[in-house]
Protein backbone atom coordinates (compact mmCIF):
# COMPACT_ATOMS: atom_id res chain seq x y z
CA UNK A 1 0.00 0.00 0.00
CA UNK A 2 1.40 3.39 -1.02
CA UNK A 3 2.20 5.71 1.86
CA UNK A 4 0.31 8.99 1.96
CA UNK A 5 3.56 10.62 3.13
CA UNK A 6 7.08 9.24 2.89
CA UNK A 7 10.18 11.15 4.01
CA UNK A 8 13.79 10.00 3.78
CA UNK A 9 16.59 11.89 5.57
CA UNK A 10 14.49 15.02 5.15
CA UNK A 11 15.98 18.27 6.40
CA UNK A 12 15.25 21.99 6.22
CA UNK A 13 17.74 24.72 7.11
CA UNK A 14 17.04 28.42 7.63
CA UNK A 15 20.35 30.27 7.31
CA UNK A 16 22.45 28.61 10.06
CA UNK A 17 19.60 26.90 11.93
CA UNK A 18 18.22 23.46 11.11
CA UNK A 19 14.46 23.41 11.66
CA UNK A 20 14.25 19.74 10.68
CA UNK A 21 17.03 17.15 10.40
CA UNK A 22 17.29 13.54 9.25
CA UNK A 23 13.51 13.07 9.25
CA UNK A 24 12.62 9.58 8.07
CA UNK A 25 9.03 8.40 8.42
CA UNK A 26 6.13 6.83 6.58
CA UNK A 27 2.42 7.44 7.10
CA UNK A 28 0.00 4.84 5.70
CA UNK A 29 -3.19 6.11 4.04
CA UNK A 30 -6.54 6.26 5.81
CA UNK A 31 -5.15 7.40 9.16
CA UNK A 32 -5.61 10.48 11.28
CA UNK A 33 -2.03 11.21 12.31
CA UNK A 34 -1.27 13.38 15.31
CA UNK A 35 1.87 15.49 15.09
CA UNK A 36 3.08 16.72 18.47
CA UNK A 37 6.18 18.33 19.93
CA UNK A 38 7.35 21.45 21.75
CA UNK A 39 7.58 24.87 20.15
CA UNK A 40 10.41 24.99 17.63
CA UNK A 41 10.49 21.21 17.19
CA UNK A 42 9.89 21.44 13.42
CA UNK A 43 6.17 20.61 13.21
CA UNK A 44 5.14 23.53 11.01
CA UNK A 45 8.24 23.08 8.88
CA UNK A 46 7.36 19.43 8.21
CA UNK A 47 3.77 20.32 7.34
CA UNK A 48 4.84 23.16 5.04
CA UNK A 49 7.24 20.79 3.28
CA UNK A 50 4.40 18.28 2.86
CA UNK A 51 2.12 20.96 1.44
CA UNK A 52 4.75 22.18 -1.03
CA UNK A 53 5.08 25.58 0.66
CA UNK A 54 8.77 24.88 1.34
CA UNK A 55 11.44 22.87 -0.47
CA UNK A 56 13.83 20.51 1.35
CA UNK A 57 17.45 21.40 2.05
CA UNK A 58 18.36 17.72 2.28
CA UNK A 59 16.61 14.41 1.67
CA UNK A 60 13.30 13.73 -0.04
CA UNK A 61 9.59 13.89 0.69
CA UNK A 62 6.77 12.27 -1.27
CA UNK A 63 3.08 13.00 -0.65
CA UNK A 64 0.21 11.09 -2.27
CA UNK A 65 2.66 9.55 -4.71
CA UNK A 66 4.26 12.78 -5.92
CA UNK A 67 6.57 15.64 -5.06
CA UNK A 68 4.77 18.32 -3.04
CA UNK A 69 3.85 21.41 -5.03
CA UNK A 70 5.06 19.92 -8.33
CA UNK A 71 2.03 20.94 -10.36
CA UNK A 72 -1.75 21.44 -10.43
CA UNK A 73 -2.53 17.71 -10.21
CA UNK A 74 -0.33 17.31 -7.15
CA UNK A 75 -1.66 20.46 -5.48
CA UNK A 76 -5.21 19.15 -5.90
CA UNK A 77 -4.37 16.09 -3.78
CA UNK A 78 -3.51 18.06 -0.65
CA UNK A 79 -5.63 20.37 1.48
CA UNK A 80 -3.77 22.63 3.90
CA UNK A 81 -5.14 24.73 6.76
CA UNK A 82 -2.28 26.75 8.22
CA UNK A 83 -1.75 27.63 11.87
CA UNK A 84 -3.67 30.92 11.78
CA UNK A 85 -6.75 29.29 10.13
CA UNK A 86 -6.34 31.53 7.08
CA UNK A 87 -9.41 33.30 5.79
CA UNK A 88 -9.86 36.57 3.94
CA UNK A 89 -11.37 39.01 6.43
CA UNK A 90 -12.95 41.20 3.75
CA UNK A 91 -14.65 38.36 1.90
CA UNK A 92 -18.00 36.88 2.86
CA UNK A 93 -18.55 33.20 3.61
CA UNK A 94 -20.08 32.78 0.13
CA UNK A 95 -17.08 34.55 -1.43
CA UNK A 96 -14.81 31.91 0.13
CA UNK A 97 -16.87 29.13 -1.42
CA UNK A 98 -16.87 30.77 -4.86
CA UNK A 99 -13.10 31.27 -4.63
CA UNK A 100 -12.64 27.66 -3.60
CA UNK A 101 -14.68 26.50 -6.59
CA UNK A 102 -12.57 28.58 -8.98
CA UNK A 103 -9.23 27.39 -7.58
CA UNK A 104 -9.93 23.68 -7.04
CA UNK A 105 -10.92 21.36 -9.90
CA UNK A 106 -12.41 18.74 -7.57
CA UNK A 107 -14.38 21.25 -5.50
CA UNK A 108 -17.52 19.77 -3.91
CA UNK A 109 -19.85 22.75 -3.73
CA UNK A 110 -22.74 20.71 -2.33
CA UNK A 111 -20.57 19.52 0.56
CA UNK A 112 -19.39 23.07 1.30
CA UNK A 113 -22.87 24.56 1.30
CA UNK A 114 -24.31 21.73 3.42
CA UNK A 115 -21.61 22.34 6.04
CA UNK A 116 -22.14 26.10 6.02
CA UNK A 117 -25.89 25.61 6.47
CA UNK A 118 -25.49 23.01 9.20
CA UNK A 119 -23.00 25.20 11.07
CA UNK A 120 -25.43 28.13 10.94
CA UNK A 121 -22.97 30.45 9.20
CA UNK A 122 -24.50 33.42 7.41
CA UNK A 123 -23.33 33.22 3.76
CA UNK A 124 -23.38 37.03 3.56
CA UNK A 125 -21.30 37.56 6.72
CA UNK A 126 -17.78 38.87 6.20
CA UNK A 127 -15.23 36.38 7.52
CA UNK A 128 -13.50 39.02 9.62
CA UNK A 129 -16.67 39.34 11.71
CA UNK A 130 -16.87 35.62 12.54
CA UNK A 131 -15.86 34.18 15.90
CA UNK A 132 -12.65 32.18 16.22
CA UNK A 133 -14.56 28.90 16.12
CA UNK A 134 -16.55 30.01 13.08
CA UNK A 135 -13.38 31.04 11.24
CA UNK A 136 -11.84 27.64 12.01
CA UNK A 137 -14.98 25.92 10.72
CA UNK A 138 -14.93 28.00 7.54
CA UNK A 139 -11.27 27.17 6.91
CA UNK A 140 -11.99 23.48 7.57
CA UNK A 141 -14.96 23.61 5.20
CA UNK A 142 -12.79 24.99 2.41
CA UNK A 143 -10.15 22.33 3.09
CA UNK A 144 -12.70 19.50 3.03
CA UNK A 145 -14.64 20.75 -0.01
CA UNK A 146 -11.43 20.69 -2.00
CA UNK A 147 -11.83 16.87 -1.73
CA UNK A 148 -8.12 16.21 -1.14
CA UNK A 149 -6.53 12.82 -0.58
CA UNK A 150 -4.62 14.30 2.36
CA UNK A 151 -5.80 17.12 4.64
CA UNK A 152 -3.04 18.87 6.61
CA UNK A 153 -4.08 20.87 9.68
CA UNK A 154 -1.47 22.94 11.52
CA UNK A 155 -2.77 23.78 15.02
CA UNK A 156 -6.28 24.44 13.68
CA UNK A 157 -7.94 24.70 17.11
CA UNK A 158 -5.11 26.12 19.23
CA UNK A 159 -6.79 29.47 19.89
CA UNK A 160 -10.29 28.08 20.51
CA UNK A 161 -12.09 27.46 23.78
CA UNK A 162 -12.68 23.81 24.81
CA UNK A 163 -16.26 23.67 23.48
CA UNK A 164 -15.31 25.15 20.11
CA UNK A 165 -12.33 22.74 19.88
CA UNK A 166 -14.60 19.79 20.55
CA UNK A 167 -17.06 20.90 17.86
CA UNK A 168 -14.33 21.38 15.24
CA UNK A 169 -12.71 18.02 16.02
CA UNK A 170 -16.07 16.25 15.99
CA UNK A 171 -16.81 17.72 12.56
CA UNK A 172 -13.37 16.63 11.38
CA UNK A 173 -13.96 13.03 12.50
CA UNK A 174 -17.35 12.92 10.81
CA UNK A 175 -15.77 14.15 7.58
CA UNK A 176 -13.00 11.55 7.82
CA UNK A 177 -15.54 8.78 8.33
CA UNK A 178 -17.73 10.00 5.47
CA UNK A 179 -15.06 10.72 2.88
CA UNK A 180 -12.21 8.37 3.89
CA UNK A 181 -9.46 10.94 3.58
CA UNK A 182 -6.11 10.91 5.39
CA UNK A 183 -5.36 13.66 7.91
CA UNK A 184 -2.23 15.02 9.58
CA UNK A 185 -3.18 17.11 12.61
CA UNK A 186 -0.62 19.16 14.52
CA UNK A 187 -1.47 20.09 18.10
CA UNK A 188 0.08 20.84 21.49
CA UNK A 189 -3.02 19.36 23.15
CA UNK A 190 -2.50 15.64 23.60
CA UNK A 191 -6.09 15.19 24.80
CA UNK A 192 -7.31 16.42 21.40
CA UNK A 193 -5.01 14.01 19.59
CA UNK A 194 -6.12 11.13 21.80
CA UNK A 195 -9.73 11.87 20.89
CA UNK A 196 -9.30 11.77 17.12
CA UNK A 197 -5.95 10.22 16.09
CA UNK A 198 -4.90 6.62 15.48
CA UNK A 199 -1.33 7.33 14.34
CA UNK A 200 1.37 9.45 16.01
CA UNK A 201 4.53 11.40 15.22
CA UNK A 202 6.52 13.05 18.03
CA UNK A 203 9.05 15.67 16.92
CA UNK A 204 11.63 17.02 19.36
CA UNK A 205 14.69 19.18 18.66
CA UNK A 206 14.05 19.03 14.88
CA UNK A 207 14.07 15.21 14.80
CA UNK A 208 11.56 12.36 14.90
CA UNK A 209 11.52 10.94 18.43
CA UNK A 210 8.91 8.25 17.74
CA UNK A 211 6.26 7.38 15.16
CA UNK A 212 3.73 4.59 14.77
CA UNK A 213 0.13 3.48 15.30
CA UNK A 214 -1.07 4.65 18.70
CA UNK A 215 -2.58 1.31 19.80
CA UNK A 216 0.67 -0.47 19.03
CA UNK A 217 2.77 2.16 20.78
CA UNK A 218 0.65 1.99 23.92
CA UNK A 219 0.72 -1.82 23.91
CA UNK A 220 4.53 -1.93 23.83
CA UNK A 221 5.26 0.74 26.45
CA UNK A 222 4.96 0.12 30.19
CA UNK A 223 5.54 1.87 33.50
CA UNK A 224 7.68 -0.11 35.95
CA UNK A 225 7.85 0.75 39.64
CA UNK A 226 10.11 -1.15 42.03
CA UNK A 227 13.09 -1.05 44.37
CA UNK A 228 15.82 1.34 43.31
CA UNK A 229 18.16 -0.22 40.78
CA UNK A 230 20.62 0.59 38.03
CA UNK A 231 18.81 0.63 34.68
CA UNK A 232 21.89 -0.92 33.09
CA UNK A 233 20.88 -4.22 34.74
CA UNK A 234 17.63 -4.46 32.75
CA UNK A 235 17.26 -7.11 30.03
CA UNK A 236 18.55 -6.00 26.64
CA UNK A 237 15.05 -6.01 25.11
CA UNK A 238 13.75 -3.46 27.64
CA UNK A 239 14.60 -0.01 26.29
CA UNK A 240 14.39 2.76 28.88
CA UNK A 241 12.56 5.86 27.66
CA UNK A 242 12.49 7.73 30.98
CA UNK A 243 13.75 7.01 34.49
CA UNK A 244 13.31 8.64 37.88
CA UNK A 245 14.68 7.56 41.25
CA UNK A 246 14.14 8.20 44.94
CA UNK A 247 16.35 6.80 47.71
CA UNK A 248 14.40 3.52 47.63
CA UNK A 249 12.37 3.44 44.43
CA UNK A 250 12.88 3.48 40.68
CA UNK A 251 10.15 4.42 38.19
CA UNK A 252 10.70 3.69 34.52
CA UNK A 253 8.86 3.97 31.23
CA UNK A 254 10.20 1.29 28.92
CA UNK A 255 9.59 0.00 25.42
CA UNK A 256 9.52 -3.75 24.90
CA UNK A 257 7.59 -6.32 22.92
CA UNK A 258 8.48 -9.13 25.35
CA UNK A 259 6.68 -9.98 28.59
CA UNK A 260 8.08 -8.46 31.79
CA UNK A 261 8.94 -11.38 34.06
CA UNK A 262 10.82 -9.74 36.93
CA UNK A 263 8.50 -10.00 39.99
CA UNK A 264 10.23 -7.00 41.63
CA UNK A 265 8.44 -4.66 39.24
CA UNK A 266 4.89 -3.40 39.51
CA UNK A 267 3.84 -3.06 35.87
CA UNK A 268 1.15 -0.67 34.63
CA UNK A 269 0.00 0.78 31.34
CA UNK A 270 1.14 4.12 29.96
CA UNK A 271 -1.30 6.75 28.69
CA UNK A 272 -0.70 8.72 25.52
CA UNK A 273 0.21 11.92 27.35
CA UNK A 274 2.79 10.15 29.53
CA UNK A 275 4.20 8.43 26.44
CA UNK A 276 4.55 11.71 24.57
CA UNK A 277 6.11 13.51 27.53
CA UNK A 278 8.57 10.67 28.11
CA UNK A 279 9.85 10.83 24.53
CA UNK A 280 9.91 14.62 24.54
CA UNK A 281 12.00 14.61 27.71
CA UNK A 282 14.30 11.89 26.42
CA UNK A 283 14.90 13.49 23.04
CA UNK A 284 15.29 16.97 24.51
CA UNK A 285 17.96 15.68 26.87
CA UNK A 286 19.76 13.92 24.05
CA UNK A 287 19.55 17.07 21.92
CA UNK A 288 21.11 19.13 24.71
CA UNK A 289 23.89 16.58 24.96
CA UNK A 290 24.55 16.77 21.22
CA UNK A 291 24.67 20.56 21.34
CA UNK A 292 27.11 20.54 24.26
CA UNK A 293 29.31 18.05 22.43
CA UNK A 294 29.36 20.23 19.32
CA UNK A 295 30.24 23.28 21.39
CA UNK A 296 33.20 21.37 22.90
CA UNK A 297 34.34 20.25 19.44
CA UNK A 298 34.23 23.84 18.16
Amino acid sequence: MTAVLRARALGKKYQRRWALTDCTLEIPPGHVTGLVGPNGAGKSTLLNLAAGMLTPTTGTIEVCGGRPGSGPAQLAKVGFVAQDTPIYAGLTVSDHLRLGAQLNPSWDDALARRRIERLGLDPHQRAGKLSGGQRAQLALTVGLAKRPELLILDEPVAALDPLARREVLQDLMEAVAEHGLSVILSSHLVADLERVCDHLIVLVAAQVAITGEIDELLATHHRLVGPRRDVATLPADQHVISASHTDRQTTLIIHTEAPILDPAWTVSTVGLEDLVLAYMGRAAGAGSGRRRALEVLR
